[in-house]
């Protein structure tokens, strides 16, 4: 399928081309940094597939697709979740909230593969670049302000939620994205990290010590909820021989 890419991040292209290029069944032909462009280079070429960011200057995502008259197949690709009803009435195949994990690139993809072949049959990912199942990114890209931003799972202390928006605590600084818990759960590492209260997730590793039921990480005292009690600490003492007695 001819797929066009656009997004008025450069980082966010560079991610979706990344995830395009391991796709057998896809082939990127343009990338376009606005509407306008897209606009321009849809009226020119024969696209099969369009990835469309939503907030963009002059023409943003949804004007753009209003403005077609006989639109590809449309995957949205955004960071914020206030236009999925109307894109959805728009008839779009799906709704990816940016950091787009690569397992749910290819869950969309298969979508428009479907409706293509009207079967379900899953696409298949080239060989040069296999995905192991058994295998996790080391680290995410999440929009902060005006910015693409790689955060390394690695450098995560603890994430805390702040209603539609989550602040993450890593090694370097803290980092505001308009992102939920569940959604950032779904995200990160099982084995690395772990949900302790309805506001926070920890980095197990970086978890020093249990204080009064508290979890200690980077000298913070963070509470843990009774019905998470029993799950953290199992996977906490699983990282290491405990000695107490």
């Amino acid at each position: 399928m001819k797929t066009l890419i656009v997004d008025d991040e450069p980082l966010a292209l560079d991610v979706l081309e990344t995830f395009i290029e391991r796709i057998d069944s896809l082939e990127l032909v343009g990338r376009c940094e606005n509407g306008i462009q897209a606009f321009n280079y849809l009226k020119k070429g024969d696209i099969d597939l369009l990835f469309l960011d939503i907030e963009m200057p002059t023409l943003d995502g949804m004007e753009l697709l209003k403005s077609l008259h006989n639109p590809p197949k449309v995957i949205i690709t955004t960071a914020y979740r206030d236009y999925a009803v109307e894109s959805f009435e728009l008839s779009v195949v799906d709704y990816l909230l940016k950091p787009i994990p690569f397992q749910r690139f290819v869950k969309a993809v298969n979508k428009v593969v479907s409706k293509e072949n009207d079967v379900n049959q899953p696409i298949t990912i080239s060989s040069s670049v296999q995905l192991n199942t058994n295998e996790r990114p080391e680290a995410m890209f999440i929009k902060v302000d005006k910015r693409i931003v790689k955060i390394n799972f690695s450098d995560i202390l603890f994430i805390e939620s702040l209603k539609d928006y989550i602040r993450i605590h890593t090694l370097t600084g803290t980092f505001v994205t308009y992102q939920t818990m569940n959604g950032i759960g779904d995200i990160l590492p099982a084995e690395q990290f772990a949900r302790i209260h309805k506001s926070f997730i920890v980095s197990i590793a970086k978890v020093t010590s249990i204080e009064a039921g508290d979890l200690i990480v980077s000298g913070k005292s963070l509470p843990v909820g009774r019905s998470f009690r029993d799950g953290i600490l199992e996977k906490i003492y699983k990282t290491g021989v405990l000695a107490v007695k």
